[in-house]
């Protein structure tokens, strides 16, 4: 009997990674080959896929957000025309398809936002009138809120584009900074270009943010066994919780919901996760900002119901009506 899978006994074609095509995934997707390589002994190779996400010039709040950059790739994992794919895991839409399985959470990079600033100014530094670009309603959301609350006159300005565009309307003087994620200028090996990174109690971050996501079909069990050895489990609790947090708020749309969950050691025992959550209105006038403490989860649904019992609190008090906002 012949065994077609990617890692069957005769198997010596290289293992096909789907990414898509941009820097930062490419740079993203060659990490994971690496580690891959390591782990299965097999040579691993790109496959670069174009994701709607890509093309469409349209603000991500009004495209839908969460789905657009993985739809095609697991298209072509479901095809069977590549043999696993890495996503940005605050890419990914909180429903697992059927035929395909998470089979790895890599450690976590950071997972916070950062500014790049026009004359190397910090959040604070930025005077009266500073337009700050970014797609995200999250981040206009928190920004404006602790704006408002500090008496900083700023304008968030809805942004589209890779990092070198987003970073060259500050070069060019169109806007004074722009907000970016840590990890994603980490892994391109640009955080020399960060003028601050925004504290987690400025801004809280994408649930997921920092994190990738190791993907293949149900069916290939022997790659998804091979795949796990990259797993983190601290790192598959945390975005877990926050995963589940933002399932249970969701309101159809790209929703301003900012999520983190963090281990708390006591001495060198990891004995707690914190999570914390915020939903807000994009001019923030009116954030909901609260969080829970619990013990490590040791299973996913131990995970999960941490996040949705946070997000029950966070409906109660209020966050279902600023759910629908949009950045535009």
């Amino acid at each position: 009997m012949t065994d077609n899978s990617p890692l069957g006994a005769g198997a010596t074609k290289p293992l096909r990674l789907g990414t898509r095509r941009s820097k930062l995934a490419m740079a993203q997707s060659g990490l994971v080959a690496e580690a891959v390589t390591e782990v299965t002994g097999r040579a691993v190779e790109l496959v670069e896929i174009t994701t709607y996400g890509d093309t469409s010039k349209e603000q991500l709040a009004q495209i839908g957000g969460t789905g657009v950059f993985v739809a095609a790739l697991r298209e072509a994992l479901l095809r069977g025309e590549v043999d696993f794919a890495v996503h940005s895991l605050k890419d990914l839409p909180t429903t697992q398809p059927e035929g395909l399985t998470l089979a790895a959470v890599p450690v976590r990079e950071d997972p916070r936002d950062v500014l790049v600033a026009r004359d190397g100014l910090t959040f604070e530094q930025l005077p009266s009138g500073s337009r700050i670009g970014t797609g995200s309603p999250r981040r206009m959301a928190q920004l404006n809120a602790y704006a408002r609350s500090h008496g900083l006159g700023i304008e968030t300005v809805p942004i589209r584009g890779n990092v070198d565009t987003r970073i060259g309307f500050v070069r060019n003087g169109e806007l004074d900074a722009v907000v970016l994620a840590a990890a994603g200028l980490s892994r391109l090996g640009r955080t020399g270009e960060v003028t601050d990174f925004l504290s987690v109690d400025t801004v809280l971050p994408a649930p997921g943010q920092g994190a990738l996501a190791i993907e293949c079909a149900a069916s290939s069990t022997d790659l998804a066994a091979a795949l796990a050895e990259l797993d983190d489990p601290y790192t598959r609790a945390a975005v877990t919780a926050e995963r589940a947090l933002l399932a249970a708020l969701e309101a159809g749309c790209s929703a301003p919901v900012g999520a983190l969950a963090d281990l708390l050691a006591d001495g060198q025992a990891v004995n707690e996760l914190r999570l914390r959550g915020v939903v807000g209105s994009t001019d923030g006038s009116s954030l909901v900002q609260l969080s829970t403490t619990g013990p490590v989860p040791t299973s996913h649904d131990d995970a999960a119901a941490l996040g949705r019992e946070l997000a029950a609190e966070m409906l109660a008090k209020g966050a279902a009506g600023l759910m629908g906002e949009r950045a535009l």
